[in-house]
């Protein structure tokens, strides 16, 4: 009795089964070659009844021959749900025909034929950015051309910084600068701060000031020592520079912050430079700089370090002024002109964010999926 049972149980579940595996519809159904790629693709898309999406055991067999053949090979499977498959394994300028089979149904598309395209246009926004770019920059140096003066606003923090060396001089005092602890030599941050360091150095030379360099990081500290050792040759003191000055303390973070907090406390220096990567020792070494009285001038990248900085120091740098502080310092034309391009096309930006704003609440939304398509 009970084997018969099973019999009856397993022979209705294997009609029910196969009758819902005859029930799915498979709808248009199309081959197209892969759009905006390199070649070598395929792209097969369909679709099927809405009230089948939850039917359990569907799967799609996909088979492919190529022009002239009979035999098809199955080139993978796919769920219903998918509605898309790439077939990745085709050659360019052959035509292929594609065979989808769900239970006892078939369909059949093709010919069609994979080629590389020599344009993405879903890329088009970039090469449009790419050109204002071009644009802006060749404008900038027309006007550089035609005698315009580059003109940076005042940065006090910047113009703070032989104030702080003086100060230093007077009090007999070192300088202390150090570029953090969160960034390496290939952070923008990092070489911002060297081409700072190089002033303060030239300034610190002439002024034959002590100048400490504390750093986590063996790579900057290398760097640190040329960039010094030449900001002093400048000034004529080469003879003057001491490199024991720049020191390794430790790749650790707190290691670091109690390297650089036992320097500020034993040789307690008139002014003392946080610009670079900062991450949890920010405020540490701030306070620390701040308990000895020391002149600071702060600057980072870092939006949760920089409200540290604001209330502990006495000047600093937001954000992008770090990195427009060496062209402020050196007057570099090069540097001066990447600034005055950043700000036009920042402007550029602005104007078309408000453009965006603007006609997506008048109900056209062409410019906001031109831009977020890319």
């Amino acid at each position: 009795m009970r084997s018969s049972l099973s019999v009856l149980i397993l022979a209705s579940f294997l009609l029910a089964s196969t009758a819902a595996s005859e029930s799915l519809t498979i709808i248009d159904v199309i081959a197209q070659d892969t759009p905006y790629d390199g070649g070598g693709s395929v792209t097969i898309r369909w679709d099927f009844s809405i009230d089948q999406v939850d039917a359990a055991g569907f799967h799609i067999e996909i088979f492919r021959r190529a022009a002239g053949e009979q035999q098809w090979n199955l080139i993978g499977n796919a769920l219903p749900k998918k509605l898309e498959f790439v077939d990745r394994s085709v050659s360019d300028g052959v035509h292929y025909q594609y065979k989808l089979v769900a239970g006892s149904q078939e369909s059949i598309v093709g010919p069609v034929m994979s080629s590389a395209q020599w344009f993405d246009v879903r890329r088009l926004s970039i090469l449009v950015g790419l050109v204002v770019c071009a644009l802006a920059t060749g404008a900038v140096t027309l006007m550089r051309r035609r005698g315009r003066s580059l003109y940076v606003r005042p940065l006090r923090g910047l113009e703070a910084v032989d104030e702080a060396v003086g100060r230093a001089t007077e009090m007999g005092k070192p300088i202390l600068y150090t570029p953090g602890w969160g960034g390496d030599i290939q952070r923008p941050t990092t070489i911002a701060s060297l081409n700072i360091l190089s002033h303060v150095a030239r300034k610190a030379a002439e002024y034959k000031c002590e100048l400490l360099f504390p750093t986590h990081d063996p790579v900057i500290m290398a760097a640190a020592d040329e960039v010094i050792r030449e900001a002093y040759t400048a000034a004529g003191e080469a003879d003057s520079y001491t490199p024991g000055n720049v020191i390794f303390t430790t790749s650790s973070q707190l290691g670091y912050a109690a390297a650089v907090d036992g320097l500020i406390t034993r040789h307690r220096p008139a002014a003392v430079f946080l610009l670079g990567t900062f991450e949890g020792e920010a405020l540490i070494l701030a306070e620390t700089a701040n308990s000895v009285g020391a002149l600071q001038i702060a600057g980072t990248d870092s939006t949760i370090q920089l409200s540290f900085f604001i209330v502990a120091c006495d000047y600093t740098l937001i954000g992008e002024e770090l990195f427009a502080a060496s062209g402020y310092l050196t007057r570099d034309e090069k540097v001066l002109r990447s600034i005055l391009v950043q700000d036009y096309l920042k402007l550029a930006l602005g104007l078309a964010l408000i453009v965006g704003a603007v006609l997506t609440t008048l109900g056209y939304t062409g410019l906001a999926d031109w831009l977020g398509g890319s």
